[in-house]
């Protein structure tokens, strides 16, 4: 009776339809992600370097909230997710589902959100990478902090090599990610082991990441919290946005979930409880708390501080991996929408020799390097990062409302029955994107004007998506005439 919840027996001829179209349209694509690939993404991709900064906010008390993020939102994701994967393993995703489940509306809103978030997401890369330099060069390079020029320098070459990359295709960016993955398993292996090793000179003034006592509940922790579930604990939906590229994507990128959740949770509570031991919640940078804490802990350690510049390095390894697979993601995103007619052909053209998408490759380059130096008009880097940082949240949390709300009302489009099991955990993840929605618009660390903080993002979200509106409108009526026309 299980096997009958998790596999249509008669499809609906709209998903056989979908599902034939999608598959013939994904063939021109290789096949390069396996499983070890996958595994390796999903950790790259989820275990973000900043997390363990945002989590150190909230004290002794990150394991409780850490905990409650997983049993709330980590796993329901992860359940919702491997139950759709298998159903419909297709290129585009969420995007698909979301086609199927409702309409065509509603799955451009969902692309384009996504769309947004990769872009503010890869816009704030440039920054971490900048703020691991300076940790591994050390002070000599603390003139760099809050210099545009170097910034815009930083953006403009990881963005040149970015789009240069991504026009040979998974072929590189796999091993580019998987460098990226091994770097980020070597960084956190040295931030959970820098409590003990310091032990051992007596340099180890707090240590507790298993700290279980039960924090008093507030609107700062409540708004961390839902930080580190949205912001943290997300990402599994995204890798399959790159089915049509993995072999057997309804076992593997369902196995890769699997096998990389453990790690990923152990990887970020034992990570927060390395940054608490050095650095007051009240000192943390937001930006680069690990490569802040590996500065303070081997600062005195001679020669070996030497090793530590190279591990810190290795935080911008990661980054740049990172990049590869939200760049990876967004290219793509625009050429599904373009199968459909919903953006222009030209977003659809792929490399005659590589087989990727080039135009739309060139247009997420120079969109992401516009939104990387624009949102450093007027505020420090600090703040510029927050606010990059709570606006993706946003978008993301609208697009999860979506997808946890296929479970719940549209299942029966896929030609199953949602199990009990399934619609709690959507419920739960539902719950949580409105939560993180809510306080995407209140920072958590001071800003220089909280309201002109929340108008700002605001306005990002409504102008962003009433554009995507717009669009979605205009390339109906360019489609309908066309036809009309035929």
């Amino acid at each position: 009776m299980a096997n009958d919840t998790q596999t249509p027996t008669s499809p609906p001829s709209k998903l056989a339809a979908l599902e034939s179209d999608v598959e013939s349209r994904s063939a021109v694509f290789k096949k390069e992600l396996g499983l070890f690939d996958l595994v390796l993404t999903q950790i790259v991709f989820v275990v973000g370097t900043i997390w363990v900064g945002w989590a150190a906010k909230l004290g002794d008390h990150q394991m409780v909230f850490w905990l409650l993020a997983i049993v709330t939102f980590y796993l329901p994701l992860a359940a919702v997710v491997i139950f759709l994967n298998r159903l419909m393993p297709l290129e585009g995703g969420v995007y698909q589902w979301a086609k199927l489940a409702f309409n065509d509306f509603v799955a451009f809103m969902v692309a384009w959100n996504l769309w947004i978030f990769g872009i503010l997401v890869m816009s704030g890369i440039g920054l971490i990478i900048k703020r691991s330099i300076i940790y591994a060069i050390g002070p000599r390079a603390d003139w760099m902090r809050e210099n545009r020029l170097m910034t815009t320098l930083i953006c403009t070459l990881l963005m040149v090599m970015m789009i240069a990359a991504s026009r040979r295709g998974l072929v590189l960016g796999k091993w580019v990610q998987n460098f990226g993955g091994a770097f980020l398993l070597i960084t956190f292996a040295t931030l959970i082991l820098l409590p003990f090793i310091t032990a051992g000179r007596g340099t180890l003034a707090n240590y507790h990441p298993f700290s279980t006592s039960f924090p008093e509940l507030s609107t700062y922790n409540i708004n961390v919290f839902s930080k580190l579930a949205v912001g943290a604990l997300s990402g599994f939906e995204y890798i399959a946005i790159l089915a049509g590229e993995c072999r057997a994507p309804a076992r593997n990128i369902s196995r890769s979930v699997m096998i990389s959740a453990p790690i990923i949770a152990l990887m970020f509570i034992l990570g927060t409880g390395s940054v608490l031991a050095f650095v007051h919640p009240d000192n943390v940078d937001l930006i680069g708390p690990i490569p802040q804490v590996l500065s303070l802990a081997f600062s005195s350690f001679g020669w070996v501080s030497m090793l530590v510049s190279l591990t810190i390095f290795g935080i911008a390894a990661r980054q740049i991996a990172l990049m590869s697979i939200y760049f990876a993601g967004n290219t793509r995103l625009p050429v599904v929408a373009g199968w459909d007619n919903l953006l222009p052909e030209w977003f659809a053209r792929l490399h005659e020799r590589h087989r990727t998408p080039v135009n739309s490759i060139l247009f997420v380059g120079l969109i992401t390097l516009a939104f990387s130096l624009a949102s450093l008009i007027g505020v420090k880097e600090q703040e510029a990062f927050q606010l990059q940082d709570n606006a993706a949240t946003t978008f993301y949390a609208l697009i999860y409302l979506v997808l946890f709300a296929i479970p719940l009302v549209a299942i029966k489009r896929f030609g199953v029955k949602a199990p009990l099991w399934l619609k709690v955990a959507a419920i739960s993840g539902f719950l949580v994107s409105v939560v993180a929605c809510f306080f995407s618009l209140v920072p958590i660390t001071q800003v220089s004007n909280p309201l002109m903080f929340a108008m700002k993002i605001v306005a990002v979200v409504i102008g962003a998506n009433a554009f995507g509106v717009a669009l979605y409108k205009f390339r109906k009526k360019t489609s309908s005439t066309t036809i009309s026309s035929g």
